[in-house]
């Protein structure tokens, strides 16, 4: 009798899981909207040095009391076939007056990136000229914790990493959604990114809505407009530009390599 008990007892729990199973919804395909935050008061501030601070002091006060501390941009990310095309939206105002270009408060890259082949294609605007970066994939070594949180609707798991040497970057992502992509150039995790942070360059993108709706090919169609280089000949031509802007070129050629 208590052998059949258990049996029927793991009968039963069988059935459930692969009810479960069944009804489980994964979302192959859709578009992500996403928002990016920059904090313009830390970002700002960080720009402050014992050299320009009686000029910059006064600059950044004024500016805290006619401007948000957040400027907030729009994206979306549009996924199918282990391919994403992630867009800039076009802001309709102007957020951030007179520091609203600079390249940290801003979006500069439309990217699409072919998860299967491992490749990416970046056209990027810096200042102005237009680059076409072809390369792979950012090799992320991230590390998957036990945190969790909601993010528009889908449960997900923190994992941490560092970029470009120096960069902490903090992600959230999915396994309801099997597709290793995510906003700008984050990818490489077991699920869709929804959410990243960079703490200490004070910004965030977060996903805000998920559409699960079929998505054709055209839709995902790579830039093709810009001058081609790879990352590494993108990086020799900004180093180049900027030789003799002292520790503004560090801010610019990070903000250009995320």
């Amino acid at each position: 009798m208590k052998y059949i008990l258990l049996s029927a007892t793991f009968l039963f729990l069988l059935a459930g899981n692969l009810l479960f199973a069944q009804n489980a919804h994964f979302t192959q395909h859709g578009t992500i909207e996403f928002e990016k935050s920059v904090n313009m008061y830390a970002l700002l501030q960080k720009q402050i040095n014992k050299d320009n601070e009686d000029f910059f002091r006064p600059i950044l006060e004024s500016y805290k009391k006619t401007q948000k501390q957040f400027k907030v941009l729009k994206s979306t990310l549009t996924f199918a076939n282990n391919k994403t095309l992630f867009t800039p939206i076009e802001p309709e105002t102007n957020q951030g007056g007179f520091f609203s270009d600079s390249p940290m408060a801003t979006q500069v890259n439309t990217i699409f990136t072919d998860l299967t082949t491992s490749t990416i294609n970046s056209q990027k605007k810096v200042f102005e000229e237009t680059f076409l970066v072809k390369d792979s994939t950012r090799k992320i070594n991230w590390k998957i914790t036990s945190e969790t949180r909601d993010i528009a609707g889908y449960a997900c798991r923190r994992a941490n990493a560092l970029i470009l040497d120096s960069i902490y970057v903090v992600a959230f992502y999915t396994d309801e959604i099997p597709v290793s992509g995510g906003p700008e150039s984050f990818s490489g995790l077991p699920g869709m990114i929804l959410g990243v942070a960079l703490p200490h360059e004070n910004m965030t993108w977060f996903a805000t809505k998920v559409t699960d709706v079929p998505i054709d090919d055209k839709a995902l169609a790579p830039p093709k407009k810009g001058k081609v280089v790879d990352n590494k000949g993108l990086l020799t031509t900004l180093r180049s530009v900027m030789k003799n802007w002292g520790d503004y070129s560090k801010l610019y050629l990070k903000a250009f390599s995320l």
